[in-house]
Formats: C-alpha cells, sequence, structure tokens
C-alpha cells in the first residue's frame, strides 16, 4: 500500500524528472516509510511506500528487473501473491524479495496483460516494457485502488491522486460541465472516466490500458459480475445453502485479507458489517484482535455515536477495544484537513469520520479491516425494496427518484447557465447503464450500478482517500470480487428479506448477538456536519462569498444567498445542499493554495 506516479514523454523529450518529484513529494502521507524515483528516457517513475509485505529493501519501488526488461510502481495488496509466487517459481522464475510486487512483474512477464486475471487483491498498478517502450496499468476490479491521469502536449502523467497530478503543474483548474452535473445531480459521484476537473481523468475499474511509445492507447474491461440467474445453476441452491455459501465466501474473504508483515486491525463501527468481519476472524483462531470505534458530540438532536453497540461486539469476542471520542471543538480544523486529503470532493460527512479515526488508530497498527461495501452488495439500502416491483421500463425514472438529489429543473436554479450542459447527463448515464445487458431485474440493475459505479467514486474512495492520509491500509473483504459475484447471483428476494441484507442477518445469526442483527441500520454519525452551525459554517459562508467563488461563477448567487440564510436545507436525499456547494468550493480553493499532501 503506497502511491505512486510518473510521466511518459512521447514526443522525444526526457521525461521531467523535477516534475515527478513534486507529485512524489504530494504522495508523501500515503507512503511515509520510504520513498522511489527512477527515470529512462521518456519514463519516469516515483512511489512513496508503506511497508506491509516484505518490509526490507528488496521490496522496494520503483522496482525494476533488468532481465525481463520489465519495471513496475505498485499500489495496493495481492492477496493470493505466495500462491501465485510458487506457480511462478514452477516455471522457472527467480526472485529477489518477497514482496507480491515482484509477483506482479514475474506474472506479467508470464501472462501479460492477462496477469491481472490471476491476482486476487487491490491494485493500481503501472508497468513498463523497456524494449518497446510500452507502458501497461491496470485497476483492481471493484476499484479500490486509484489511477489518476493527465495529457498534456507531448507526454502523459500518472498518480495515485488527482492533487499529485496538480503538483506536477500545467494542470488547468476548470470544472468538468459533466462532471458538475453528476456531483449535483448523482449523489456527488462522479463516474470515472471523468473527475471534476476538465484536465484529469481516471482510469476505470476492472480495465487494463495498454499505451504504446507513440501515444495511442487501448483499453480491455476483465471483469464484470453478472447480476443474472438464467441458465445459472447456483439459484436452486435453498435459502439455508446460499446463506452457507455466501457466510463461507465472506470467511474466505475476511482471512484472506490477513495477509501482511505487520498487525492488523478493525474498524467496529457495531453495526452488522464490522461485527460479522470480528466474529468470523475470532472464529479463525485471531486473538488480542484489535479494534476501533469512533463517536462525536450530539448536534442537532441528532446521537453522535453508536458506542454502547460496538461494545457488545468487542466484550462478545475479547477484542483489545479502543473508543475514540472527537469533541465538536475539533470538528472545523479537522473538516479542513479532510477536505485537502480528498483526491475528489466527497460530500459524505463520513469522510470527517475515517480521517479522525484513520488518525488514530494509525497509532496503533498500520491495517485495518472494513465492513464498507455490504450495503451496496447486499442490498442493505431503504431505497432498495421499493424497486423490486418496478418494471424494467420503468426502471430509470424509479432509480432516479430514489438516488438522485435533486430533478434537472431544479439543478438549473442552483447552477449558473455558463457551467450546465445541455443535456441531462446523469439520467443519460443511467439509463445507459440500465439498458446493457446482465441484469435481470430493476433491482438487479440498481445494484449493479451502486456496486461498480456508486460504491467505487463514493464510500471506496473515501476509505483509500482518509486511511492514506495517515499512512494506514484499509482492506474491505465485502469487495472480495468472488463474494460480489456471488452476491450478484443471489436471489433478489434474499437480499431483500428483513428490510435488507436479509440473506447476510440470517447467515450471522450463529455468530452475533441479535442485538447486533435485529438493530435500526445506523450511520457513521458526524452530527456536527450535517447539521451546519458555528465555525463550519461561517468557513463555507467564507468560501462561497469569496473572491475566487464570484469569479469562477458556478451557482446562482441568489440561490447561494438564500442557502446561507437557511444552512440546513435538504437534497431529495437528505443531503446538506449548503455542504454540497460549500464542500466544492472549499475543495478547489484548497487545490489552487496547493494545500495538498495526502
Amino acid at each position: 500500500m503506497c502511491g505512486f506516479a510518473g510521466e511518459l514523454r512521447f514526443d522525444g523529450m526526457p521525461a521531467d524528472v523535477t516534475a515527478v518529484r513534486r507529485m512524489s513529494d504530494s504522495l508523501r502521507r500515503r507512503g511515509p516509510d520510504g520513498s522511489g524515483l527512477w527515470q529512462r528516457g521518456a519514463l519516469a517513475f516515483a512511489h512513496r511506500r508503506l511497508t506491509i509485505i516484505d518490509l526490507s529493501s528488496a521490496g522496494e519501488q520503483p522496482m525494476v528487473d533488468s532481465e525481463l526488461g520489465l519495471s513496475l510502481v505498485f499500489n495496493g495488496c495481492i492477496y493470493n501473491y505466495r500462491e501465485l509466487r510458487a506457480e511462478l517459481e514452477g516455471h522457472g522464475y527467480r526472485f529477489f524479495s518477497t514482496s507480491d510486487t515482484e509477483v506482479i512483474l514475474k506474472g506479467y512477464d508470464r501472462w501479460g496483460t492477462a496477469c491481472v486475471d490471476h491476482l486476487l487483491g487491490m491494485f493500481a498498478f503501472v508497468i513498463a516494457e523497456r524494449d518497446s517502450g510500452r507502458i501497461v496499468m491496470a485497476r483492481d476490479r471493484l476499484g479500490i485502488k486509484p489511477l489518476y491521469l493527465a495529457r498534456g502536449p507531448g507526454r502523459l502523467r500518472f498518480a495515485s491522486t488527482l492533487p499529485a497530478l496538480v503538483a506536477a503543474g500545467e494542470i488547468e483548474l476548470t470544472v468538468d460541465p459533466v462532471a458538475l452535473h453528476h456531483y449535483m445531480t448523482f449523489h456527488s459521484v462522479v463516474p470515472a472516466p471523468h473527475t471534476i476537473l476538465a484536465g484529469v481523468r481516471k482510469l476505470p475499474a476492472a480495465t487494463v490500458r495498454v499505451i504504446e511509445s507513440d501515444g495511442s492507447e487501448r483499453d480491455h474491461v476483465y471483469w464484470r459480475a453478472a447480476f443474472a440467474r438464467e441458465r445459472n445453476p447456483l439459484v436452486e441452491r435453498s435459502a439455508a445453502a446460499w446463506e452457507a455459501a455466501l457466510l463461507e465466501a465472506l470467511r474466505v474473504a475476511v482471512e484472506r485479507r490477513m495477509v501482511a508483515d505487520v498487525p492488523i486491525g478493525v474498524l467496529l463501527s457495531g453495526g452488522l458489517d464490522s461485527s460479522l468481519i470480528v466474529a468470523l476472524l475470532a472464529q479463525s483462531g485471531q486473538r488480542g484482535l484489535m479494534t476501533f470505534s469512533i463517536g462525536f458530540d450530539a448536534a442537532g438532536g441528532m446521537t453522535g455515536d453508536e458506542f454502547s453497540y460496538s461494545d457488545i461486539v468487542a466484550r462478545a469476542f475479547g477484542t483489545e477495544h479502543r473508543q475514540i471520542r472527537i469533541d465538536n471543538r475539533r470538528l472545523a480544523p479537522a473538516v479542513t484537513d479532510a477536505i485537502a486529503a480528498m483526491s475528489e470532493p466527497m460530500v459524505s460527512h463520513d469522510a470527517v469520520a475515517f480521517y479522525l479515526l484513520s488518525e488514530q488508530v494509525a497509532k496503533h497498527v498500520k491495517v485495518v479491516q472494513s465492513g464498507q461495501g455490504a450495503d451496496e452488495v447486499f442490498a442493505g439500502y431503504d431505497w432498495y425494496p421499493p424497486l423490486a416491483e418496478v418494471r424494467r421500463e420503468q426502471a430509470v425514472e424509479a432509480y432516479a427518484r430514489a438516488f438522485f438529489d435533486r430533478p434537472r429543473q431544479v439543478l438549473e436554479q442552483i447552477v449558473s447557465p455558463a457551467h450546465l450542459v445541455a443535456e441531462d447527463v446523469s439520467r443519460q448515464f443511467v439509463a445507459d447503464h440500465f439498458a446493457a445487458a446482465g441484469a435481470d431485474t430493476t433491482l438487479d440493475a440498481a445494484l449493479r450500478i451502486d456496486s461498480t459505479v456508486m460504491l467505487i467514486d463514493d464510500p471506496v474512495k473515501r476509505v483509500d482517500n482518509m486511511t492514506m492520509a495517515w499512512g494506514l491500509e484499509g482492506r474491505v473483504p465485502f469487495l472480495d470480487h468472488q463474494l460480489v459475484e456471488l452476491a450478484a447471483a443471489c436471489p433478489p428476494a434474499l437480499k431483500l428479506a428483513h428490510g435488507g441484507k436479509g440473506v447476510l442477518k440470517n447467515a450471522a445469526r450463529a455468530l452475533l448477538p441479535a442485538d447486533i442483527i435485529d438493530r435500526p441500520k445506523g450511520y457513521f454519525p458526524v452530527p456536527g456536519i450535517r447539521h451546519l452551525e458555528g465555525a463550519l459554517l461561517d468557513n463555507v459562508r467564507q468560501a462561497l462569498t469569496s473572491r475566487s467563488a464570484r469569479e469562477r461563477g458556478l451557482f446562482e448567487p441568489e440561490y447561494v444567498t438564500k442557502l446561507l440564510d437557511a444552512p440546513n436545507e435538504r437534497s431529495n436525499l437528505g443531503v446538506n445542499i449548503l455542504w454540497q456547494l460549500g464542500l466544492l468550493e472549499l475543495w478547489l480553493q484548497g487545490l489552487r493554495s496547493g494545500e495538498r499532501g495526502a
């Protein structure tokens, strides 16, 4: 787990090492344990290392294998690297390290771009072929690890974060109007390849991109989960058989993510998902497991912690548990720091909670498992049950009502005409996604877009950005691609039972107390952000009325004034509208000022 950056030139000039070094400096918090810089002609790589597997210097990056003529930068973890290493040794490969990084290098030499089919884990990597000048970049199936790209005259730059590309220089900070439409409509999600900046793109998940020395490129999508049951023998299973199969797949996913040469903890909210991770690890023989939960002061009539539930789980499984309590006076400065750690603006108040939690957890461990993703994979949100009764031809409209922050006509009142696109691109994006083959029902289509688009560019990105801001590796077993494939094939009725995640709840009854399984659904509570007041409201007001905001002109001034007079108005989905606008402006202003370092 680390951060990397690089530049490839197509104009005969050598790579700009100074620019690559600036990107590396921006990534220092992702990899506090070491750094490396390598350049050969038109190509330069930089890497920041967080030592998790092979703590020796042999595992350092950029990794160069002169015998094979390959070099590599990599971010992530390959959980089956030991098995792959043994297989490759059987083919005659010799290893100079015990790292998963070298396994990718040898695997690429053996299998070419198909090496990604062999990798179980989370990853983003770039491999360079010495002799052909070709580079190959790839991202894991569920987009857990990021990869941002910026084309310029005669060159391509790439990095683990968007701000690193900005730090390199020559990036225009113009807002992409298509991305702005998504941000304001699609619950602040900006699907790949777009980012909020017109000059930066991101490699989509489950994609291999081959870039030739002349700059031409081609993409290959190497994985898709099938949300369909026709001719699928698994659908003949009984409910009990599904529960057993899914629990076993989760057990494998959790144990798979214990691969490390350092201790591993668990972020324990006290909800079903994180509690199941703890229970399965305890059942597998883990003792003295460190668990962590966070709580905030109440505000606006909302409670700020769920310690009563996490305490039940910690006692039941004898974990070494730590409650982390955050005084609301820490929120305003923490919000500023969390925004600076965002690769893209993320509205969810969970981001600040993860940032503050990661700060404390990183003092004790370098790796944690988290329950992120279970709701999208197992239909845990309250908008899923109504979709089960919707006919396929009405699916797009039903999904938009359930998940869009606002309709197009309301958006036109908020965003200035100069920044509006002519078409409702968010609705068209959903329509195209729903029209693709491989999803049987409206619910299947909704779960597919949520687990392969929304999940990647909201909760998963949040975990990556906020944990890596403190040199902490977050692992998400509910996004093990084999578990996701199995859950996708599971009949919708089993997932929707008991108000959502029914098949998972039933599977958990042999492991967890009923108080945890049958509790009302909770959320990562940060009341001081959901209810804007005090110093945080002052910061938002200042950002939206500043000279730079007026010059940028994203939003209609009259609408901003109206929101500032009623700062806790909410969108269709309960998002604080002023916070949605203010966060974007705060993020853009911080990006321009260079206040980045995660």
